[in-house]
């Protein structure tokens, strides 16, 4: 069941931007708020305790519900940039009480790492943690001064061909490092 909700609030992010774009004409903020509440909501009562998860749902559920009571259309434009500060978090957080974020995620593949890949894997989550800085701070600066065109072209289209960009450099990089052509 915790998997389920966890991929309904992957598919909730992702589709976010284009929901609240083409969604604004028929439903009010308040139902937004609503409904990702309640996928927020399922998930602190029903997901794994992994260190931050619940304090996340809770900031999430706050959120929500300051959507649902405020009924904004302005304020559902910071789910992004909320997004954007979560993920900022947890790999910044990462780098301070270790081990990086990154280096958690290379040794479920590869579970002793190689002095240089542990210093490599801590300079990804720096990028990684400038990466979200950045991309908050877009959505951000749209969410304020961007007409709503703007603001889900860039939080539904390009930030995530970003990540995408991210990824194969990395990915890139990483063959370099280990020594394949």
């Amino acid at each position: 069941m915790s998997r389920l909700i966890g991929l309904g609030l992957l598919l909730a992010g992702l589709l976010y931007p284009f929901a609240v774009y083409f969604g604004m004409e028929h439903f009010a903020p308040w139902q937004f708020g609503l409904l990702l509440g309640s996928l927020w909501l399922a998930r602190a009562l029903t997901g794994e305790r992994k260190p931050g998860s619940l304090w996340m749902a809770c900031v999430a559920i706050v959120f929500c519900l300051l959507l649902a009571l405020i009924d904004s259309p302005l304020l559902l434009r910071w789910y992004p940039v909320l997004i954007s500060g979560f993920m900022l978090v947890l790999f910044s957080l990462s780098l301070k009480y270790g081990p990086p974020m990154v280096e958690r995620l290379a040794r479920i593949r590869e579970p002793q790492l190689p002095p240089e890949a542990i210093r490599y894997t801590r300079q990804v989550t720096v990028a990684w943690s400038m990466f979200f800085f950045c991309n908050g701070l877009c959505a951000a600066l749209l969410t304020l001064w961007a007409p709503l065109h703007w603001w889900m072209l860039y939080t539904g289209l390009i930030s995530y061909g970003l990540i995408g960009l991210m990824f194969a450099i990395e990915w890139l990089i990483r063959q370099r490092v280990r020594g394949r052509p």
